[in-house]
């Protein structure tokens, strides 16, 4: 069930990006489209399974649920320039300032940000859902979310001393949560109705999400990941694992996982298939 609606969000949702990317011209258009290609397309199933969940129409909730990658390709783009994680690999491919150069990945990152407002903006609802989409999408991707993440991470790498598992906790709260957390909100806010209960789930799902990437860093492999292994360790930082240790960090992660199931609870077996997102979160090997 969660494989065949995984397989669908990731079609649908990748139609609609090329839609919208097919116009741009040159290597920008070139090098966009490349960025936005692959990846697992799990915050846009958030975005589509919380929307069925409230029944909102299918065509708003892919133009919000494409804007999330968008975002969400930008945010790759720019994390692995050589002035942040200095990434030669994504996604099994090189990344985008490998592949052409430098400005080209900060203009990509730029165009694909601008891209995901614009792909809310003109989503088919009603002005004020529009707006709170907006609005949110702005506080979760800027200053007050996932760049703020990015930055604690980035003075983390050469702090006196390594950060402690409530800073962890909270780095990683802002630079990969704050994504999931709107994604996973965004069905009910289009539909006006309580994120409370996705919230909560998106909470522990992103914390899970995060541990399980730690984990891969240390036990996986790079033909599966799609990008470099043992970074973290090579580099001193403090993740989940160093911290907990592997089986600790694979306890926490499961811990999570049933906080996240359990925050569906209002929802009854309609959210099955978001329960089994958070299962394919932990036992993932990409």
């Amino acid at each position: 069930m969660f494989d065949a609606a995984l397989a669908d969000a990731v079609a649908a949702v990748s139609t609609r990006l090329s839609q919208r990317l097919a116009p741009v011209e040159g290597t920008l258009g070139e090098a966009m489209r490349y960025a936005c290609a692959g990846g697992k397309r799990l915050r846009a199933f958030l975005v589509l399974e919380g929307a069925a969940l409230h029944g909102v129409d299918r065509a708003p909730a892919l133009d919000v649920a494409a804007a999330i990658e968008a975002m969400h390709s930008y945010s790759l783009v720019h994390d692995d320039l050589p002035c942040m994680d200095d990434d030669d690999l994504r996604r099994g491919q090189p990344t985008v300032h490998v592949k052409w150069d430098q400005a080209t990945g900060v203009l990509v990152g730029d165009a694909l940000q601008a891209l995901a407002f614009d792909l809310v903006a003109g989503a088919d609802l009603p002005d004020a859902r529009r707006l709170a989409l907006l609005a949110g999408l702005a506080r979760s991707a800027g200053g007050a979310g996932m760049v703020l993440g990015q930055v604690m991470d980035i003075a983390a790498e050469t702090a006196a001393t390594p950060l402690t598992l409530k800073q962890i906790t909270r780095l990683q709260a802002l630079k990969t949560g704050a994504l999931f957390d709107w994604s996973a909100t965004a069905g009910p806010v289009m539909a006006g109705a309580d994120p409370a209960p996705l919230r909560a789930y998106a909470r522990d799902l992103g914390l899970a999400f995060q541990i399980a990437d730690d984990i891969l860093d240390v036990e996986g492999c790079e033909t599966r990941t799609g990008k470099r292994v043992g970074k973290d360790d090579a580099a001193g930082k403090a993740t989940f694992v160093s911290l907990l240790g592997l089986d600790g960090a694979r306890g926490e992660a499961q811990r999570l996982t049933d906080a996240a199931c359990d925050a569906l609870a209002p929802y009854g077996a309609a959210a099955d298939r978001l329960r089994e997102a958070a299962r394919f979160v932990i036992s993932r090997q990409a």
